[in-house]
């Protein structure tokens, strides 16, 4: 899947990702970023990610790039 940073804080590890397809918002959480190339993200940057649904919300993870992604 492939979104914009919608909100992202350094400090805790939380933000928020507009899916491109639908604009919905998948949330990103603290461990999002785990075992992947990113370690901070931006505002406006475009990212490829997977989702997991837990506890009626989607959650981002597993960030790559376009060629990690198998």
């Amino acid at each position: 899947m492939q979104g914009v940073v919608k909100l992202y804080d350094p400090v805790t590890g939380t933000g928020v990702v507009l899916t491109e397809a639908d604009q919905q918002e998948v949330y990103l959480r603290p461990g999002s970023l785990e075992g992947s190339l990113f370690r901070l993200l931006r505002q406006g940057q475009r990212i490829l990610f997977d989702t997991v649904e837990e506890e009626g919300n989607t959650f981002v993870v597993g960030v790559h790039l376009g060629t990690e992604h198998s």
